[in-house]
């Protein structure tokens, strides 16, 4: 029987539209499986969604990620599933989350929590079967909403309320929420810019500079992950733009040099930035003319294949890129060579970079987004058969030729051209 208490003053019926959208999402995703399975497992089990869907939803975005909270521990959680034939992994089954896949959707169970120790990096906890614990040792009240598959929600500390006002709010003290882990500061500008409606409150602010020094105890993956989590173009213009915001990130990533970039942006810039993904929108910010971008890949140890993709648009733009650079038949080396994904990011970038609207280069991104790359039409095995060569150094050497002159014009070639350079 659950507890009767949390019924009477915990509950509530929300208004119809969240309710309705609730109910929807558990009856048009695969959570209806989970609902049923868990709830359905012994008379006190129980599972509810938390956190970021239920404050979408309140908010009227877009759901993008399901979490889940239940009273079960997690190797219940582990032998339902597994009874339900439900894939799942173990994302971190010592904090109690396991990981439930379901035709294309990913859901994050976590069983309830109490936190016995924590180091502002990582906790130590004990599974519970307390709903309002569990509230409590998060970090926002705007995080702490949960509800059941009908849209009852469970909402301890009042963060619907905080979510419509506008207003970001620690559980309980400040100082011991930061303290816990430290990462709540970067959750605190993210939410801050993407929720609130009002100043910062000073106090608060106050707490988090104090405390601002043990970020360095984070490990560099999971400030990454935060990061990538602000690069949506609403959440950069506001941090941007607030000016202790904008002091606080910088104090955490100073190499974030060119942040105010995303301020005064255009209606096409804001579009290219709105479908560009974090490793572009990351070279905005970090390319400049030093070692810059070297120092913040280096220092956050990022993968080989985005390293070399911010590194080719750094590399582009301190070669001094002029007018002569933009022609087609120069950038048609770069996609050929290098391939869209590169052709694309160095005109998307010069194009934010500009300070007046550039129609030529507009232009070309349009010409490119719709531009497969080619396949040379002239082959070893042919020159080999037409004019009767050996294969061979001096083949390919011919083969190269043939290649650049094909690429330098537009990726035509004549037989006339071909012969030419053969017998040259």
């Amino acid at each position: 029987m659950k507890n009767l208490l949390d019924k009477i003053f915990f509950r509530s019926n929300n208004l119809n539209y969240i309710s309705q959208n609730i109910k929807n999402l558990t009856n048009n995703s695969p959570a209806n499986k989970i609902f049923k399975a868990i709830n359905s497992y012994s008379s006190e089990s129980e599972v509810r969604f938390v956190g970021g869907c239920i404050r979408r939803i309140i908010n009227k975005e877009k759901v993008n990620d399901i979490d889940m909270a239940t009273n079960l521990d997690p190797q219940n959680i582990c032998e339902i599933l597994k009874k339900n034939k439900i894939d799942y992994y173990e994302t971190g089954i010592e904090h109690g989350t396991i990981t439930a896949l379901l035709d294309g959707y990913k859901f994050e169970i976590t069983s309830l929590r109490e936190d016995i120790s924590t180091d502002g990096r990582h906790a130590k906890v004990k599974f519970s079967k307390n709903w309002k614990e569990d509230a409590s040792r998060r970090d926002f009240t705007i995080n702490a909403i949960y509800s059941d598959g009908e849209g009852n929600l469970f909402d301890p500390f009042d963060g619907k309320k905080d979510l419509e006002n506008g207003l970001i709010k620690f559980i309980g003290d400040v100082d011991q929420r930061i303290k816990e882990d430290y990462l709540r500061i970067l959750r605190y500008l993210r939410f801050f810019a993407h929720y609130s409606r009002h100043p910062h409150n000073p106090k608060l602010i106050s707490k988090i500079k104090i405390n601002i020094g043990g970020i360095s105890k984070l490990s560099k993956e999971r400030l990454l992950d935060e990061l990538k989590k602000i690069t949506q173009l609403e959440i950069l213009e506001k941090l941007a733009a607030d000016k202790l915001s904008s002091e606080l990130l910088l104090n955490i990533f100073p190499e974030l040099r060119n942040i105010k970039i995303f301020l005064k942006l255009n209606s096409k810039k804001k579009e290219i930035i709105n479908k560009a993904d974090f490793v572009f929108l990351l070279s905005l910010m970090i390319i400049d003319e030093t070692d810059n971008a070297d120092y913040f890949m280096y220092k956050f140890n990022m993968s080989k294949k985005d390293q070399k993709r911010i590194k080719f648009i750094d590399n582009f733009f301190k070669e001094k890129a002029g007018l002569k650079t933009f022609r087609e038949d120069n950038l048609n080396r770069i996609f050929y060579y290098n391939g869209k994904q590169a052709i694309t990011d160095i005109l998307n970038y010069h194009l934010i970079n500009s300070k007046k609207n550039n129609e030529n280069i507009q232009k070309l991104i349009d010409t490119y987004e719709n531009k497969s790359i080619p396949k040379m039409p002239v082959g070893a095995e042919f020159l080999m058969e037409k004019f009767n060569i050996s294969e061979g150094k001096q083949l390919g050497i011919k083969l190269k030729i043939i290649e650049e002159e094909w690429v330098k014009n537009n990726f035509q070639i004549s037989d006339k051209q071909v012969s030419q350079i053969i017998n040259n």
